[in-house]
């Protein structure tokens, strides 16, 4: 009697056991999972370390098991612009299961058929650009390290790691603001200096490819979308003597099977965005970052919570 209670027990608890992982294997598949921020690419909107929840529904669910029976998306609605959102990295070319590749996450600057305004290097001409909390590149003598480490200390500025360096000086990102407090702190002999590009360098339009729509092909976006074509489309596309071929021949127009997103990171000196892997196509989403739900920070003793 007491074996078979016992058996009966055991099959009890084995089946809520397996009930329970069930369920959370259906809650993260299918209504909302959380991500860890591996870097600071949107900082100062997330910072590194920080755990959030993203809401697979965002953007309707896009079904799990990609590998079984490729992309489907119940419910789809697009992204809006400025959101943050977080898809798989479309630059993968090693995995062919899309939500098998790496997890990204970024602000959509750019939906689909919009012409953004870029430059040469694809960076988008923002209407924020003076905001005190955007990141900009400043250069400064290689012998003053040790200066500019006391003075970030002394204004309790966050040390960022070297962005760059030369023969003669190194490179960090400084917001506008913490720029200002050190020009303030250097009291007019400030050896710290902008690494501005050419601010008067024509800007470029880049149209969004959006679903059905035709793009025009240009000498500064040819290469996005030859990348675009092979990588998303599936099309047989290569550039030979400054002329794109599709299938086979001389393209002017492509259009598009896709509706597509330009993402890019809060931190400017933070190339890991559109510029490096391109467009984001539609079915790369996974969903919207909801909130965080846990931060911390790394003090002088441990870490502490925020």
């Amino acid at each position: 009697m007491i074996a078979r209670r016992r058996k009966r027990w055991m099959v009890k608890a084995g089946g809520l056991i397996v009930g329970a992982v069930l369920i959370v294997a259906l809650l993260r598949g299918c209504v909302a999972t959380s991500y860890l921020i591996p870097s600071s690419g949107m900082e100062n909107s997330l910072y590194q370390g920080e755990r959030i929840f993203v809401g697979k529904w965002s953007y309707g669910l896009r079904l799990p098991f990609m590998g079984w029976w490729g992309y489907h998306r119940w419910g789809n609605t697009p992204a809006g612009k400025n959101e943050i959102v977080v898809f798989n990295n479309p630059g993968n070319r090693k995995e062919p299961v899309i939500s098998r590749r790496e997890v990204f996450i970024g602000r959509v600057t750019g939906t689909p058929g919009d012409t953004l305004l870029v430059d040469s290097f694809f960076t988008v001409a923002p209407s924020e650009q003076f905001a005190p909390d955007r990141k900009f590149l400043y250069a400064y003598p290689r012998d003053k390290e040790r200066s500019l480490d006391s003075l970030l200390s002394a204004l309790s500025i966050p040390r960022q790691a070297l962005m760059g360096q030369d023969s003669a000086r190194n490179i960090r990102s400084f917001s506008r603001y913490e720029y200002y407090l050190l020009e303030q702190a250097l009291y007019g002999h400030c050896w710290i200096e902008p690494l501005h590009t050419d601010t008067a360098q024509r800007l470029m339009p880049l149209v969004v490819p959006a679903k059905g729509r035709v793009v025009r092909v240009y000498p500064w976006n040819r290469t996005l979308l030859c990348n675009t074509l092979v990588l998303h489309e599936h099309k047989k596309a290569y550039i030979q003597n400054d002329t794109l071929y599709v299938d086979g021949k001389p393209t002017w127009h492509c259009r598009f099977t896709k509706d597509y997103y330009w993402v890019t990171s809060d931190n400017t000196a933070n190339i890991s965005d559109s510029r490096l892997f391109g467009f984001v196509p539609e079915d790369h989403l996974i969903g919207r970052a909801a909130l965080i739900w846990f931060s911390k920070e790394k003090g002088r003793i441990g870490k502490r919570i925020r």
